[in-house]
């Protein structure tokens, strides 16, 4: 790839400023509030496949949010590489704990970033990671050294399950016919230590509710003589794991993939600092399942999350009251072998039986997806490795990944391709979280490294 630093030298402001005003869109997906802001990124995301320079884009609709679909064919004898990202960015609650507000995005230097961080609602999570292929397409094409063919399927709905993607790729296998699938919504070790995801968690996410008496109820009046829904639910929701914090659901780990000693062995030589890790969140103690190392915890275990729970009255003051409901959200994310399915079935069974009479509860499942691995003697893998060496000067670290991208499995299925993920982003870049963050150095390394996968890919071919 000749020039590409010349190329990012030179147009690297303006590949700053063109995903600040991407960024300023809130284009939150759960929320209806935002739905024109959604809709409006799509068609921000068509114009810059247009402008980067494939010769035909499309807006797909669908039930949900539309999907923009891109291509640059060069000759169909090539290969091809299929780039998936999504422009749907998660809710920024709480609001408060923003430091600036989410969508109007600002440019601070951090001790992990001196070079300057962007920060904002979607700058990793996924807007600033997917718009790396953009402009890494641009310059491919601008300096006539694109090597291959290149589609991309950039979605709205991914923050909300993709329920619509899956229908769109079952009726459209031939148009996203491909030899590779190229994603970036993942991260990497540390800036100096390079690593590429090859595995990712399944997901089942649920919303329970706890229903006991036909009205909110005075707690002098009633208390201690009528179960009390978040008591009930609070009470619930902590039998669901044991004294060593293994999950209670009756055949939760019957299907869970068991790493050998050896597979666990390579796994620990990857880079950690436990007490890096505890001061950057700001924790005394790490927390989870006995047996298991903290970063096995969160990549090859399964796990059991509250990620929201309400009810009663939460407002200013006192209001003493018995509330006829309880709520809560709760994330489920598994490892190979464990059907999302079968497990958020198993979920709603146990959660109903160990109700005690007095109070109903309903299960309601909301989205899923399966685990997925790539292996690393996959030339797609071989061809990212040898990308990130070129560019960060060592070779990377494979790593599971402890986040979950549900389409990825259905990608395998119905595509019959690998999914290989090139992950820019970094732990602490709070995705998800207030103050969300990219690094600008990770983002024009981004735009750097995946050109090099293009050009290894084609060399690489059999």
């Amino acid at each position: 790839m000749q020039h590409i630093n010349e190329y990012l030298n030179t147009h690297k402001d303006r590949f700053i400023s063109e995903l600040i005003t991407l960024l300023k869109i809130p284009s939150v997906s759960a929320d209806p509030a935002f739905t024109q802001d959604v809709l409006n990124t799509a068609d921000a995301v068509k114009l810059a496949l247009e402008e980067a320079g494939c010769d035909s884009v499309e807006i797909h609709e669908t039930n949900g949010y539309p999907i923009v679909y891109g291509e640059k064919i060069i000759n169909p004898d090539l290969p091809t590489v299929l780039v998936y990202g999504h422009y749907d960015v998660q809710p920024p609650d709480p609001l408060d704990l923003w430091n600036s507000p989410p969508f109007e995005p600002v440019i601070k230097e951090t001790e992990l970033h001196p070079g300057g961080a962007i920060f904002a609602r979607g700058a990793c999570d996924d807007k600033g990671q997917m718009y790396m292929h953009v402009k890494a397409l641009e310059f491919m094409i601008k300096t006539e050294q694109l090597p291959c063919n290149v589609k991309f399927m950039i979605e709205g709905e991914e923050e909300v399950g993709s329920e619509n993607l899956g229908l769109f790729v079952a009726e459209n296998r031939e148009k996203l016919k491909n030899d590779v699938i190229l994603i970036s919504d993942t991260g990497m070790i540390a800036n100096d230590v390079p690593s590429i995801t090859t595995g990712l968690r399944g997901l089942s996410y649920v919303e329970v509710e706890v229903t006991g008496p036909n009205r909110d109820l005075h707690s002098g009046l009633y208390g201690g003589a009528v179960a009390n829904p978040i008591n009930i639910l609070a009470k619930m929701i902590a039998s669901l794991h044991d004294e060593n914090n293994h999950i209670t659901i009756p055949g939760f780990y019957d299907r869970v993939e068991e790493l050998s000693q050896e597979e666990r062995t390579e796994m620990a030589k990857a880079p950690f600092h436990l007490e890096a890790y505890k001061r950057a969140l700001n924790i005394q103690a790490v927390y989870g399942e006995k047996g298991y190392t903290t970063n096995e915890r969160n990549s090859i275990r399964p796990t059991l999350d509250v990620n929201g729970i309400w009810g009663g009255y939460t407002g200013e003051g006192a209001k003493t009251v018995i509330g006829a409901k309880a709520y809560a959200k709760i994330s489920m994310r598994l490892v190979p072998n464990q059907d999302w399915k079968e497990i958020t079935q198993l979920f709603k069974t146990h959660f109903e039986n160990i109700a005690p009479e007095g109070v109903t509860v309903k299960v309601t499942p909301h989205h899923g997806g399966q685990a997925y691995v790539t292996p690393i003697d996959h030339i797609g893998y071989q061809a990212a490795a040898k990308a990130y060496e070129t560019t960060f000067g060592k070779p990377p670290v494979p790593q599971r990944g402890g986040g979950s991208i549900p389409i990825v499995a259905l990608f395998e299925k119905e595509l019959e391709s690998k999914t290989i993920l090139m992950g820019f982003g970094l732990d602490s870049d709070a995705i998800h979280s207030p103050n969300e963050h990219f690094g600008i150095w990770n983002y024009l390394k981004g735009i750097e490294t995946i050109p090099y996968f293009y050009e290894n890919f084609v060399a690489l071919q059999p």
